[in-house]
């Protein structure tokens, strides 16, 4: 679904993403740890083309995808990508929120993107809230919300970019419920997290970075009990 060949990205001279190369395969959920500063969230951006890699090569489904060939904006519709922070429109319900991109930016008519908007809401628990406004919202709600919204698109893969951390500890597991059912379900999945225990349950495989480099990639099982490289080691028993 997703191919990244030695990738590299710099911001002026911080060098942030060194010769990255990663597969991720239809339905797989590829879980990002490490500290910050590693390149995991810039990685995702990539991935998405909110960031513009230096050089390497991003294929999607098996096509290299290049500014210079592609209309971004166009792929983008098909990597989903959640944020830290949700980005709703304050202004908007729940339901515009949600309606805004498949209907401007996928021609939908309005009446289809109601009834898939509140099939989603339903899908993410909140089937009576389509009415209310952000602002009445917890940060969990506020979060599934901007996953619905992302799902509306329909896209090929979704990417999260630490989808929790911003959100008081209580409020934490629904959101990871959420993602577990959108797993369940077969959802291509790209997720940065500092949630091991959800790594470790729902992730196909685990990425660990350090200083803008892939340094181990194996499955849950092997990287949180017998990590093979040293760096791996050190950063797992810092964190748990």
């Amino acid at each position: 679904m997703v191919r990244v060949e030695q990738l590299n990205k710099s911001f002026g001279d911080l060098h942030v993403l060194k010769d990255i190369d990663l597969t991720v395969e239809e339905s797989d959920v590829v879980v990002l740890i490490g500290a910050s500063g590693s390149g995991k969230s810039t990685l995702l951006r990539c991935i998405n083309f909110l960031e513009l890699k230096d050089d390497g090569k991003i294929f999607l489904e098996e096509v290299q995808i290049e500014k210079d060939s592609h209309d971004l904006n166009h792929i983008r519709q098909r990597v989903g990508m959640v944020f830290q922070h949700f980005n709703l429109f304050p202004h908007k319900t729940v339901l515009e929120n949600i309606i805004e991109a498949p209907v401007l930016v996928k021609k939908l008519p309005k009446k289809t993107a109601i009834e898939e908007a509140k099939v989603l809401l339903d899908k993410v628990g909140l089937g009576d809230k389509y009415d209310v406004y952000p602002s009445t919202l917890s940060g969990g709600q506020k979060q599934r919300v901007a996953i619905a919204r992302s799902l509306a698109m329909k896209p090929d893969v979704m990417l999260f970019d630490e989808p929790t951390s911003a959100l008081d500890p209580e409020l934490v597991g629904e959101v990871l419920t959420t993602m577990k059912e959108l797993a369940d379900e077969g959802m291509t999945m790209v997720v940065v997290t500092h949630e091991m225990g959800f790594a470790r349950e729902v992730a196909d495989w685990v990425v660990y970075m350090h200083d803008g480099k892939i340094v181990e990639y194996g499955k849950p099982d092997g990287i949180f009990e017998q990590p093979k490289e040293e760096r791996t080691r050190a950063f797992l028993s810092s964190i748990l």
